[in-house]
């Protein structure tokens, strides 16, 4: 199951905090690196998804539908 974006950066930055505290040991600071780096990578793809999603609908004559709103 796909996380939402908000999800994901939550728990990227619970995560951060985490390593920050220098708390952890070696070993739970390199799992929670790697946790890092994939969360990083799965709030990448949703990024992508979302400008990918924004520009097909100004490309199909949404951008008409906004301007006429403002």
């Amino acid at each position: 199951m796909e996380m939402k974006f908000e999800d994901a950066l939550k728990e990227l930055e619970l995560t951060v905090k985490k390593l920050e505290s220098g708390e952890t040991t070696l070993e739970e600071s390199m799992e929670l690196f790697e946790k890092g780096v994939g969360l990083t990578k799965e709030c990448q793809k949703l990024l992508e998804g979302a400008e990918l999603k924004v520009t097909k609908l100004l490309a199909n004559g949404a951008e008409e539908d906004f301007e006429a709103k403002d």
